[in-house]
């Protein structure tokens, strides 16, 4: 078993930033902002003597009793309760503070060791500056930096000594690859939390009736019927122009991050408000970055069933172009529709690795160009021969043929459908690329220029055509007059 590390403290003494250190990463958003990390944030902490796992936590503010404080000081509570071992973090140019004594009596009463981390010592006589700390009686005070690194491999160490080395195997998924990703994204507030505390059964991140709860991308692992899966759960993403803060530029990246990560993107949408614009500028960017998908209408128990109509028609309407993805209508809050959902997931995971043959893929070319020519272009019509899988997730296929930079985007999309519904890819785009064939017994003068139409270069050829006749006339007459 694998030992963890929880890091524990009052608001901004840098627990993140440790956090982004142990596992040289930036999973944790850092800024000078009391309150930022609100979810319990795993990682693999990298460097030590073994492996071990590193928990980042909120701000812990042990004596809230409502609002969204309470909610991450639970997080906070339920992350010691699984620790081997425990850091606690305070601030060094601060002092000690009534709140650090209060986590101190709380952490005290835990059964897993404590050591005590002076943070932002850098460049202070360290001995001084940990001295007023004893009175908080959890051992001897560790002087550390964690943004210079300064003292934090040692800490790191004492911590795990008491640990049996145990080797770090990696997990694989149902077919022996990766884990699937799966990334739940859509705009704030419309159950995205809510919904993956439904799919782990319990109250994994928290779940707040306030738009902008989730501010960091949590990973999160997950069995289900035996398959692992690792859930991104992110922060909602509104309109551009709605979005003020600095953090919350910051949420927005580190979401579009998680869907080009993820495998499977689970898009959600709020039902009782309706498909908004800013649904479909999500769905168009998961869209463009190639991800398998699936929606996820939620709130759905909540309607009537004229209103349930109306939904549909706004999805056939706004949504038109998902119409790869399969649609869900659940309640995440009352964990309806769930496994169909997963299902689908499983589903959309398979198409985009799946292994498309050569033969079968030129087969359904050429079935498709006798069904349906590409228009000509430039006065000539594209010759596409054959096709080959280029990539997955998502799937690619890269066609060979010559002229082949005259082809409609009207007939690439003809095409992307056919492969598609042939192959029978559902939950997954399809992308369809084109290679110009080359022609080694072209001369380079014969061959048409970057951008030069057919009509330009016959008449490019036409005038060199002239100029060689006009030249070779030319030294013939000169000749005829040196023999007079």
């Amino acid at each position: 078993m694998i030992p963890t590390i929880v890091l524990v403290g009052r608001p901004n003494v840098g627990k993140s930033t440790l956090f982004n250190r142990l596992t040289k990463t930036r999973d944790a958003l850092v800024a000078d902002l009391p309150g930022l990390t609100r979810d319990r944030h795993y990682g693999r902490g990298i460097g030590a003597s073994q492996p071990y796992l590193v928990v980042d936590t909120g701000g812990f503010e042990p004596h809230t009793d409502s609002g969204i404080l309470k909610a991450m000081a639970k997080q906070t509570l339920q992350a010691i309760d699984e620790a081997d071992a425990i850091i606690f973090l305070v601030d060094g140019r601060q002092g000690v503070s009534p709140q650090d004594m209060e986590i101190a009596n709380r952490l005290r009463r835990s059964k897993c060791p404590v050591l005590l981390a002076v943070n932002k010592t850098e460049g202070m006589q360290k001995a001084v500056v940990s001295a007023d700390f004893h009175e908080l009686g959890l051992g001897y005070p560790l002087s550390i930096s964690s943004a210079h690194g300064e003292g934090v491999r040692d800490i790191v160490e004492l911590a795990l000594e008491n640990f049996k080395e145990v080797e770090d195997e990696p997990v694989t998924d149902y077919t022996g690859d990766r884990i699937p990703k799966v990334a739940i994204v859509g705009r704030p507030n419309v159950g995205k939390s809510t919904l993956v505390n439904a799919l782990l059964g319990e109250e994994r991140v928290i779940a707040y009736d306030e738009p902008g709860t989730t501010r960091d991308s949590i990973h999160i692992d997950l069995e289900k019927n035996g398959k692992h899966y690792t859930l991104i759960d992110t922060a909602g993403v509104r309109k551009r122009g709605r979005v003020f803060e600095a953090i919350e530029k910051f949420s927005v990246i580190k979401t579009i991050q998680a869907i080009e990560e993820a495998n499977v993107v689970i898009l959600v949408v709020d039902a009782q408000e309706g498909i908004t614009e800013q649904d479909a500028h999500v769905a168009a960017y998961i869209l463009d970055a190639g991800r398998a998908l699936v929606v996820a209408i939620n709130k759905w128990d909540g309607l009537k069933e004229d209103e349930r109509d109306w939904i549909k028609r706004e999805i056939d309407r706004k949504l038109q172009f998902l119409d790869f993805a399969e649609f869900h209508y659940i309640s995440a809050l009352r964990k309806k529709g769930l496994p169909e959902l997963f299902k689908s997931v499983d589903v959309a995971y398979k198409a985009a690795f799946a292994k498309l043959a050569t033969p079968q893929l030129t087969r359904v070319l050429i079935d498709a160009l006798q069904q349906h020519q590409p228009p000509i272009s430039k006065g000539i019509r594209p010759k596409l021969r054959y096709a080959h899988q280029g990539g997955s997730n998502p799937p690619i296929v890269v066609i060979h043929g010559s002229h082949v930079d005259g082809v409609k985007d009207a007939y690439t999309r003809f095409l992307e459908k056919t492969f598609r519904r042939t192959f029978q890819l559902s939950g997954t785009p399809l992308r369809v690329e084109y290679k110009q064939g080359h022609n080694p017994f072209a001369e380079e003068e014969d061959k048409r220029k970057p951008g030069e139409g057919i009509v330009s270069m016959r008449r490019r050829k036409t005038a060199q055509r002239a100029e060689l006749k006009a030249k070779k006339e030319a030294e013939d007459k000169d000749r005829r007059a040196k023999k007079h």
